[in-house]
């Protein structure tokens, strides 16, 4: 009090005064975020040396930097392989970082970024389609071509959720249904033209391998074009985080500005993945650590999500050749990052605020049959007609023809085993599909967004890597561990939550996203087991034998005996919790058996035919449509749509090339992705 008195009475401001405006200055900044910042540049640092030492001695380094002596060859990988990467990570790293923070902000999501809204599967669908149907075109620019696919897939995706508000949870979700469609329509090219495109899994996976400074070179004036346009729209993006009408009352023009921001970050975001492929979920994390880190501000976001994210690609770019050695070009860091992305994202949605949907399925708008009995009728009839097609006719030596007698009793052995596999797993589907929507009152729930199929996919892989020979029953086990270990997890995280809707379906998306970035990884080693599971992931039924689809069958037919004992709680969840509680039903019990059924669905039909992809989504709204409104007639009808869906896909899938053939999943995912956009367009 002493100092503050005399430093008063000469006239000065109190020492205390200004010890407490160096507290409160200090208390403002964003010191966690400041300190993660450098303890990532750190350890860039420390392995960036390690693996500079291991190329080249100490003394040869900046010599290698500035003049590198061509003669050594040592001098010369360092300057144009080495040091280009380091180089790039470091600019794609700050793109993603401020492309999330940026995304996260004008939709006022905080699971924005550029996987969980699927503009990098956009970008990337486009170079990769482009690339082997009409390579001219990449003449004219290939950030051209990327950035139009990730605006068609963000089109698709504000398309998806605008009558939602683009609240959080149907923008994710919807995201997720695009990115899904894109990645089929990147399996097929897989399954169909793989002899010619190792290189670009390798690409797509997220490489960051460089052998000039051409990349780095192309990069910077264009993201830094992009940067310089964000930061001068801090002020109005800033306001944008309001509510619309606090934003308007402002003059702020809110379509504007959302629109130049989304340009911007998308425009990043193409940059990167035209440049070195997808790099997954360093967008998310840079941005949500920097938030978390104390970056409360969207001026100091903006500053501390591209620093995160620089030093964190940096670092796991540096890892992974540490990791791998010489061979580190093989290893995508890209699908690196997305390993730790996705705990990162089964972390934070325990901590996050989402929010609540109103339930969705009490369509009253749409048209109710008046005879649903004749409608189940038409179905199951029209299911009868396809078995017969299925079963009967195709193409062989002498055209397409139906076979009888003699004839078809060789080939009856190889169709029926698939036929009834095929349709005993897109019955389940259908049926695990129908109760997950009516339990969360959200269309777009499905098996896949539960994660159960990527769990067993995970078991599948797991197996197949690890064990020299792993025959049917090894793969089974481990495909039935892994879909349930990922039922635990996603219930663990419910459970905070009593099992909320909102929580459990994005916990599937995490988990499903862990699954694509270790598919990335083993696809871009070139192994030819993963050619194997990827002929499984795609939904392919051709190594069904008659063990296998009774064992299918079977199974089928006693969980659907159990069904029946769920419709009236399936009639009354799409009214919500609180009307649910108001019968007296206990809630946290009626969800977890409901979920325990849709696991046991789920894997069955996954341990057979792979995850299939949009089965569980689309039958239910068929038979939605059809007007089958109450619980018990729209199962039987979902029931029968996906096993209908399932045999007509299978069918397709080996007559379409004779004798080649596509995978049934795959057919499905490529005629029902879209079908299944305009119905939820039309909701």
């Amino acid at each position: 009090m002493a100092e503050d008195a005399a430093a008063i009475a000469q006239g000065g401001k109190p020492a205390s005064a200004g010890r407490a405006s160096a507290w409160s200055f200090f208390r403002n900044q964003p010191v966690g975020a400041i300190l993660l910042c450098a303890v990532l540049l750190a350890a860039a640092s420390a392995a960036t040396v390690s693996n500079l030492t291991v190329q080249l001695p100490s003394a040869l380094w900046l010599q290698s930097l500035a003049a590198p002596d061509i003669a050594d060859m040592r001098q010369v990988l360092v300057h144009y392989a080495f040091l280009p990467r380091l180089a790039v990570s470091l600019l794609c790293g700050a793109a993603l970082g401020l492309a999330g923070t940026v995304l996260q902000q004008v939709l006022r999501n905080p699971l924005a970024s550029p996987e969980t809204v699927g503009v990098s599967a956009g970008a990337y669908l486009a170079l990769a389609l482009t690339t082997l149907l009409s390579p001219s075109l990449l003449a004219f620019g290939r950030e051209w071509v990327a950035l139009a696919g990730a605006f068609v897939a963000l089109a698709a995706v504000f398309a998806l959720s605008w009558h939602k508000g683009l609240s959080p949870l149907s923008v994710v979700l919807a995201g997720l249904v695009v990115s899904l469609y894109a990645g089929a329509i990147g399996a097929a090219l897989i399954v169909l033209r793989h002899e010619w495109l190792a290189s670009l899994f390798i690409w797509g996976a997220g490489s960051l391998g460089q052998q000039d400074w051409s990349t780095t070179l192309w990069l910077l004036p264009r993201i830094g074009t992009a940067a310089l346009a964000i930061f001068f729209m801090v002020r109005p993006l800033t306001l944008l985080g309001l509510d619309d009408e606090g934003a308007r009352s402002l003059g702020v023009p809110l379509g504007a500005y959302r629109f130049a921001g989304l340009g911007a970050a998308v425009a990043l975001i193409a940059f990167v993945v035209a440049a070195v492929g997808v790099i997954g979920f360093v967008g998310l994390a840079a941005a949500t650590l920097a938030r978390i880190g104390g970056a409360r501000r969207l001026g100091q976001q903006l500053v501390m999500a591209p620093l995160i994210g620089g030093a964190l690609l940096w670092a796991a770019d540096q890892a992974v050749q540490i990791a791998t050695g010489p061979q580190g070009d093989l290893l995508p860091t890209g699908a690196i990052t997305a390993l730790l992305g996705a705990p990162l994202l089964l972390w934070l949605l325990p901590r996050l605020a989402l929010g609540s949907e109103a339930p969705t399925l009490m369509a009253a708008r749409l048209p109710r049959a008046s005879r649903p009995g004749l409608m189940l009728a038409a179905i199951g009839l029209a299911l009868l007609l396809l078995l017969g097609l299925a079963l009967l006719y195709g193409p062989g030596p002498h055209g397409w023809t139906f076979a009888f007698g003699d004839e078809l009793q060789p080939l009856l052995s190889w169709r029926w085993p698939r036929v009834l596999a095929a349709l005993s797993a897109g019955a389940m589907l259908a049926l695990a599909g129908l109760m997950m929507q009516r339990l969360t009152g959200n269309p777009m729930a499905s098996p896949e967004v539960l994660g159960i199929s990527a769990g067993a996919a995970l078991g599948m892989m797991v197996a197949l890597f690890a064990l020299s020979d792993a025959g049917r029953p090894v793969q089974t086990a481990a495909a039935t561990i892994g879909a349930f270990a990922a039922l635990l997890v996603t219930l663990a995280i419910g459970r905070r939550a009593a099992y909320a809707p909102e929580r459990l379906l994005l916990a599937g998306v995490a988990l499903t996203a862990l699954f694509d970035a270790l598919i990335l990884v083993l696809t871009a080693t070139g192994d030819p087991r993963a050619m194997l599971l990827l002929n499984w992931l795609t939904g392919s039924t051709y190594g069904v034998d008659v063990g296998d689809a009774l064992l299918t069958g079977g199974i089928a037919v006693c969980l659907f005996a159990l069904a029946p004992f769920f419709m009236r709680w399936l009639d009354i969840l799409p009214l919500g919790p609180a009307a649910v509680q108001g019968l007296g039903i206990d809630l946290k019990r009626t969800r977890l058996l409901v979920l325990l059924t849709v696991a046991a669905l789920t894997a069955a039909s996954t341990l057979i035919v792979g995850p299939l992809t949009f089965i569980g989504l689309m039958a239910p709204h068929l038979a939605r449509r059809l007007g089958l409104s109450r619980a018990l007639p729209q199962a039987v009808g979902a029931v029968l749509a996906g096993a209908l869906i399932m045999v007509a896909a299978d069918w397709v899938g080996r007559t379409a090339i004779f004798p080649r053939q596509i995978p049934a999943g795959l057919v499905a995912t490529l005629i029902g992705g879209p079908v299944l956009m305009w119905l939820l367009r039309r909701r």
